[in-house]
């Protein structure tokens, strides 16, 4: 049976199912493991599912990556059912009757669905050049990190495995030849275009939260508060006013 098959069969027999009160979202460690994408990534996560008023389990383990379906984090345990990754997360999470941006018109959809598209093309290979591919940022943090959990040499081998995988993927997208300077370029794009979209609104349609909302605190939060040893994407960040107040009011909002 072919994947998305499977994925069709599953939406429906999960549309069947209500939400249980076990649900749980699985993820590294924070304090000892996690890295910056991931990190982002499960804050989008989270985000979205409080946005939707779903209650969850957070649940850390060492070897999350490896349990997850797809290879990648987060991922959540609903009853029989394993979802990982945002887009995928959204769409089982629709099929419970759980919308957040069905105020929005099929334009505004759209429009909402380009600029989800603008930050995964941008915010997160951005996190992953900065976390594997800047010397510091490698050295110091993301290697050790990332090989925390296992024994020598494992916690020499896998790092190096991993810094491979990211090399092929941002060499594929035209990344990895990029400069820093390059890359912080592209960072000021993506902020100046999200500044201009958010305008003075609350959330950026409106006074209502959508996955974009989810999805752009989770990366903005995380650049602006993960303690690394440059700080060039925060101090962007920091430049548009707007932008941290919405991050400031998702905060408050969601995480008080």
């Amino acid at each position: 049976m072919s994947s998305l098959v499977v994925e069709v069969v599953q939406a429906e027999i999960g549309a069947s199912v209500p939400w249980p009160d076990d649900a749980a979202l699985y993820q590294p460690y924070e304090k000892e493991q996690i890295l910056l994408t991931d990190s982002a990534n499960c804050l989008s996560v989270k985000t979205f599912l409080k946005m939707c008023g779903l209650n969850f389990n957070l649940e850390l383990r060492v070897n999350a990556e490896e349990m997850s379906p797809s290879g990648k984090i987060p991922f959540i345990k609903v009853g029989p059912f394993l979802i990982s990754e945002m887009d995928p997360i959204i769409a089982f999470v629709n099929t419970k009757g759980f919308h957040i941006s069905n105020h929005l018109s099929d334009s505004q959809q759209s429009e909402m669905r380009a600029y989800m598209a603008l930050v995964e093309s941008i915010l997160i290979n951005a996190e992953l050049y900065l976390s594997w591919c800047h010397e510091d940022v490698y050295y110091e943090i993301t290697k050790p990190r990332y090989g925390a959990c296992y024994p020598w040499p494992l916690n020499m081998i896998l790092p190096l495995k991993k810094f491979t995988e990211i090399k092929n993927r941002l060499n594929s997208i035209g990344w990895f030849s990029k400069s820093f300077d390059e890359v912080c370029e592209q960072i000021k794009t993506c902020c100046q275009v999200l500044s201009e979209r958010l305008g003075n609104q609350t959330y950026f349609f409106g006074d209502k939260p959508t996955e974009l909302d989810a999805l752009v605190f989770g990366h903005l939060f995380t650049l602006l508060t993960t303690n690394l040893p440059v700080d060039h994407f925060a101090l962007i960040i920091q430049k548009y006013d707007n932008l941290v107040e919405f991050c400031n009011n998702i905060q408050a909002t969601y995480y008080k």
